[in-house]
């Protein structure tokens, strides 16, 4: 498997991640096409979006998105995260987690990540914490906080 950035400029891939994401939400109120395929086109400089894919043989098998919640707050938040499927299980949404951390980290001196979810053991494993009192449908709220040394 390789994790690589999405080129926002590539119609096929980007029809290719709209189709995963609308699949794996199954909410077409909140996760219709048509917004979907404007997040991942975005291209503000201020409110940066920056999304990473799974591929294995080639093939598109995961997604995963960060964007800067506020450009004063150095808040950033992990969001669109969807594998296929028939993938699930291998690892690749952790991947596709462990990139965007390892990217904001990076390229961020310092702040806080975000995430609304229901594998908290997941980010837990990954130094996030829940944030009281935040728990709603069955997701947590979860933060990580980091500074460049």
């Amino acid at each position: 498997m390789r994790i690589d950035t999405l080129d926002p400029s590539s119609r096929p891939l980007v029809e290719s991640c709209t189709t995963l994401i609308v699949n794996a939400f199954a909410d077409p109120r909140r996760y219709g096409p048509e917004r979907i395929m404007r997040e991942l086109r975005s291209s503000d400089p201020v409110f940066y979006r920056q999304f990473f894919i799974a591929l294995q043989d080639g093939k598109l098998v995961g997604i995963g998105g960060v964007k800067a919640a506020d450009w004063a707050s150095q808040t950033h938040i992990l969001h669109l995260s969807a594998v296929a499927q028939e993938w699930r299980g291998r690892g690749i949404g952790k991947a596709l987690i462990k990139a965007r951390v390892e990217w904001v980290e990076a390229n961020f001196k310092r702040g806080r990540l975000i995430v609304s979810t229901a594998k908290i053991g997941r980010y837990r494993e990954l130094g996030f914490t829940e944030l009281r009192a935040t728990r709603v449908d069955g997701r947590q709220l979860m933060v990580r906080r980091f500074k460049s040394g």
